[in-house]
């Protein structure tokens, strides 16, 4: 420069610039250090001396059109070009020289290239990828600078990494795209023969026959009916033949290949050997031509031959096919039900298909009746078995088990029973009787037991509660186990009867183990199990007991409809238990005990039995002093703590929650009830109440009693005593037997 280096004589480069890094040269590759960057920018990615810019994307388009960038706008576009080169084949005689066709595939997104080489059958060289995927540069000089979309070009030849290829030919969509952008291509060209494969090619023609074979394709029906096979039952009878007998075969037709495989079906005991085929899996023919001579059967007819045998020969083929013989196979077609089989001479007669085989017959051939062929002949009723009576030992079931069998096996348990009828949470499955006995003795006579019965195995066991001076100890007075009805003969073949649940219902008398028994009352969960089970139980059905009660003469009925008039003469549509009670039993319509107190239940208008707070406060009391409970201030500052209104009331629910949280030592039956009694009704209840009334320290109660205390039975185990019946609705009783309440003529329900 002509002036001096002094300031203002010069432009600062560096004005304006916000770049200043420097370029990496130095990295690892393969775990070595090396210098990398011989080919990157200076500082600020400036170009250093005798460096040139090379382009990052492709050139086209530049700016033209959208401003999308050329990797999504040229995505999945690529340029397809037929190529050739030349390879020199040295130290062999066949060839000097080999052209190898390819193609060249430019991706327009990012200009890549790559060179694949199609697959040549029994090649012998690697083929494939010849040139992975990538960019390419142009050979010296140009070597900075890579193949770009303008340097393709038909009938050209191109360097690509020391290897010159020859571009022959290009697809419709590439040379319609290079006439787009401005290049004019060159006129297509075949490549040049390459001599060792028209050799090898001659040598295969030569090697064909003068009329080629015909090709039968099965690869479709392969394809649609793989792994689809027919199944049929036949019968083959072979009983004409010495020690012959019927057999029975399963036909298996496999849609596939049209073959077809038999088994046959080998009974235990039956005295053959289990042979894994009866006929294996091949095409059956419909002839009973066991077998050919080799030769008999061919696809083609020779009809001359002269000239030696082996190269140098000359035949000719029957193109008519005037001597071939045609083999008729069974097809899916001819298999039908009640149709015979000729399988190698021996008839077959085809019986039943399962589901499958009706199916496709009924899709493809519209068949519809599928009747099946009865070949076997009804099988005799076996003789009943006779059994030796009971001889006393044991149990009946077991002696009847040491005659079943060889080996004897203990009897089988209904155990589905045992599972459904076992004790399930607070559903007991136990049907609890109170009885006495029948008998002369006043001391017997007035001696209370509790007959169970369990729903589970149908056993019974008989349990005495003690009573004070009685005389008589209690304790369990019959072992749980199954009994027997009386009037049974001992020593006989037949299963003796035992007593089940029907047998038992209050009022019933039954006798267990020689004693007489009258049951007089149930606990309440006996009646809710038989209302709910009343197609079990029909003396706890009510449809059943209006029934009889409709059967009754005409003079009854006017009798009951006075005594209902008479029992209530406020014309209020009650009358007591008791009377209802009376009535029915006198007029000696066959109805027990049981089906009349299910009817007093049925039309009841119940009463709830009122509680005794005090005896409720006394048994909670002392609940509470036998496991030291003490923190009754505690509980009060948490009631405080959760009353924020300052109202002194609490809903049931939060004071359950902090009782549950200071671990109330009460069973949740007893707390429930007490919780209850406070809330009278309503949502929430007065804590301070609540806690004066369980305070034993500040207010305590009256001791009680142990008697009291059973008195006061809330075991959650048991069942919660029902309210009691002390009305009967009469008026809707008549209006279910009789219609309504003043017709007597109209007797349904």
């Amino acid at each position: 420069m002509a002036l001096p280096m002094l300031p203002g004589n010069y432009i600062n480069k560096n004005l304006g610039k916000e770049k200043f890094h420097k370029s990496q040269h130095f990295d690892y590759s393969n775990g070595v250090p090396m210098m990398v960057g011989l080919e990157k920018p200076g500082i600020g990615g400036e170009l250093l001396l005798g460096q040139k810019a090379r382009p990052n994307y492709s050139v086209f388009p530049k700016g033209q059109g959208c401003e999308t960038p050329s990797w999504v706008a040229f995505d999945k576009q690529v340029l397809c070009f037929d190529a050739f080169f030349q390879e020199t084949v040295p130290q062999k005689q066949e060839e000097k020289y080999r052209v190898r066709k390819c193609k060249i595939y430019f991706y327009l997104e990012d200009d890549t290239i790559q060179v694949v080489e199609p697959e040549v059958k029994n090649s012998g060289i690697p083929q494939g990828t010849l040139i992975r995927r990538h960019r390419i540069p142009l050979p010296p000089p140009d070597g900075e600078r890579c193949y770009t979309v303008h340097d393709f070009n038909v009938n050209q030849p191109m360097v690509l990494h020391s290897r010159t290829f020859t571009i022959t030919d290009c697809d419709p969509f590439t040379r319609n795209f290079l006439r787009k952008i401005g290049v004019r291509l060159n006129a297509p060209t075949a490549p040049p023969p390459d001599p060792y494969s028209d050799l090898r090619q001659q040598m295969e023609e030569n090697m064909k026959p003068q009329r080629p074979y015909e090709r039968q394709d099965t690869l479709k029906q392969f394809l649609d009916h793989d792994r689809n096979v027919l199944r049929f039952y036949c019968f083959w009878d072979d009983s004409d033949n010495m020690f012959g007998d019927p057999r029975e075969l399963i036909l298996h037709y496999f849609l596939a290949d049209d073959t077809i495989e038999i088994r046959e079906v080998i009974h235990p005991n039956s005295g053959r050997d289990a042979a894994p085929k009866f006929l294996r899996r091949s095409k059956l023919p419909k002839s009973s031509v066991c077998s050919h001579q080799p030769g008999e059967i061919t696809d083609r007819t020779v009809l001359n031959v002269f000239g030696p045998m082996g190269q140098g020969g000359r035949y000719i083929l029957d193109s008519l096919k005037t001597g071939a013989m045609a083999q008729q196979f069974y097809k899916d077609s001819d298999l039908t039900l009640g149709g015979v089989m000729n399988v190698w001479g021996r008839r077959v007669i085809i019986c039943d298909c399962d589901n499958f085989t009706k199916e496709y017959y009924r899709s493809k051939y519209g068949i519809e009746d599928f009747s099946p062929v009865q070949y076997k002949a009804p099988l005799t009723p076996e003789p009943p078995r006779p059994v030796p009576p009971y001889n006393g030992f044991g149990s009946e079931e077991d002696s009847l088990c040491s005659c079943q069998g060889l080996l004897p096996k203990p009897p089988q348990k209904d155990f589905r029973k045992l599972m459904e009828k076992d004790r399930q949470g607070l559903e007991s499955n136990v049907l609890r009787f109170m009885g006495k006995m029948v008998t002369d003795n006043p001391i017997d006579a007035e001696r209370v037991f509790i007959i169970s019965f369990h729903l589970s195995d149908d056993t019974i066991s008989v349990f005495q509660p003690p009573q004070r001076n009685s005389g008589v100890l209690g304790g369990r007075f019959l072992e749980r186990g199954r009994v027997k009805k009386p009037g049974q003969e001992l020593f006989k073949s037949e299963m003796s009867q035992y007593f089940s649940a029907q047998d038992l219902y209050v009022g019933a008398r039954i006798t267990l183990n020689n004693q007489d028994f009258q049951l007089l009352d149930a606990d309440e969960y006996v009646f809710n199990y038989m209302e709910r089970h009343s197609d079990e139980f029909p003396r706890a059905n009510i449809g059943s007991i209006l029934s009889k009660i409709r059967s009754l003469p005409e003079d009854k009925h006017k009798e009951i409809k006075q005594f209902l008039d008479l029992s209530d003469p406020g014309n209020t549509g009650l009358i007591p238990y008791e009377p209802f009670r009376g009535l029915l039993v006198g007029l000696e319509c066959g109805l027990s005990e049981h089906e009349v107190m299910t009817l007093g239940r049925c039309y009841c208008e119940r009463r709830q039995p009122e509680e005794d707070v005090g005896l409720m406060l006394a048994v909670t009391q002392d609940h509470l002093r036998k496991k030291h409970f003490e923190s009754f201030s505690d509980m009060s500052r948490a009631f405080a703590h959760q009353d924020q209104p300052k109202t002194g009331r609490l809903s049931t629910k939060e004071v359950r929650t902090i009782c549950k949280a200071f671990q109330l030592p009460l069973p949740d039956d007893l707390l429930r009830a007490l919780i209850h009694k406070f809330a009278a009704g309503s949502e929430d209840l007065d804590y301070h109440a609540f806690l004066a009334g369980i305070n034993w320290r500040v207010d305590p109660t009256p001791p009680i009693l142990p008697d009291d205390v059973l008195k006061f039975d809330l075991d959650g185990s048991r069942e919660a005593r029902g309210p009691e019946v002390k009305d009967v609705n009469c008026s809707v009783l008549l209006e279910d037997v009789f219609g309504s309440v003043g017709t007597n003529t109209n007797l349904t329900l």
